[in-house]
């Protein structure tokens, strides 16, 4: 069934875009997402989203691909409590991770993001509406530009659900993107780490990311929370060593490999050429995204490098 407007923002009644959320733990959901770009068949979802329940209130990871997704993430929520939700986490600048805030922020739910995310929110929300507009057939205007969030995290900060749900919110800085947050449930021992760990399909390298900060915050959360399940931004959720290879070791090869490329002269074509790949030719996507990840790599070790 679809979704009724009012007063410009999607009201959920029912919906099918997102199937049931999983149970990962007993205060935490996930739902879990296809590989694959968004399309009008998967009405935008292709991601993982999650939401954590305490004793006085809910709290929200990410908030989807607009206001339809987010409505129905809402209609989803309210079969499992009537707890109010009072957080909305988003945890990078990705289009996925917030373009559903206004949704939320009609309910009453605060929006979190970190310091460094702020301004690509803003600059780029108008754009990112008109594109999943544009993406999912949708008519014009029916997404709009979320307001800047609310709660900025330049560091660290703990959310407190009731009855003993506490979530401590990570800034673990320019990975994926600028700005990136993960959130560790206590006591479930899970980490929402968003676009810092892919699993199952080939992580995406942006101009507006880091290679070599996406690699610390992984051994940073590797190190803070080893034992915890993960979910990540992408993937099935799973222990941080299943994350190694998707994620660490193909950027440690893809950043030493364009490193070394560019202090030795080498031309952009012939580094991305000579990379080695194959490793990761079983990961989902990686014929769309190996030769861009290269790309944006070598133009990456450039401005490290050379300052530029």
């Amino acid at each position: 069934m679809a979704f009724l407007l009012t007063t410009g923002m999607a009201k959920a009644v029912a919906g099918d875009i997102l199937p049931e959320a999983q149970p990962v733990a007993p205060n935490t959901w996930a739902w879990i997402g296809p590989y694959g770009g968004p399309t009008p068949e998967n009405r935008g979802f292709r991601m993982n989203l999650g939401f954590v329940v305490g004793a006085e209130a809910v709290a929200v990871i990410d908030s989807g691909y607009g206001p339809d997704m987010a409505a129905e993430m809402l209609h989803r929520i309210r079969s499992h409590t009537d707890l109010p939700v009072r957080y909305v986490i988003n945890t990078n600048s990705q289009a996925h991770r917030f373009m559903g805030n206004p949704v939320f922020r009609e309910q009453g739910a605060a929006i979190i993001a970190a310091k460094d995310a702020v301004e690509r929110m803003q600059s780029d929300g108008t754009a990112f509406a008109r594109a999943i507009e544009r993406t999912l057939e949708l008519p014009a205007g029916h997404v709009q530009a979320p307001a800047a969030p609310d709660v900025l995290v330049e560091t660290h900060k703990t959310l407190d659900l009731g009855a003993g749900v506490t979530l401590t919110i990570e800034n673990v800085g320019n990975t994926h993107t600028d700005g990136s947050l993960a959130v560790h449930v206590a006591p479930d021992n899970v980490v929402f780490a968003g676009d810092v760990l892919y699993g199952g399909r080939l992580l995406a390298v942006l101009p507006v990311g880091s290679m070599s900060g996406w690699i610390e915050a992984f051994d940073r959360l590797a190190s803070e929370y080893g034992d915890a399940l993960f979910i990540p931004g992408h993937g099935k959720p799973g222990s941080i060593e299943e994350f190694q290879h998707p994620t660490r070791d193909y950027l440690a090869s893809l950043m030493d490999h364009m490193d070394a490329a560019v202090e030795a002269g080498t031309d952009m074509q012939s580094a991305i050429n000579d990379f080695d790949a194959s490793r990761w030719e079983g990961l989902a996507d990686f014929d769309a995204l190996a030769p861009r990840n290269a790309n944006i790599a070598y133009q990456e070790s450039e401005r490290r490098i050379f300052g530029f």
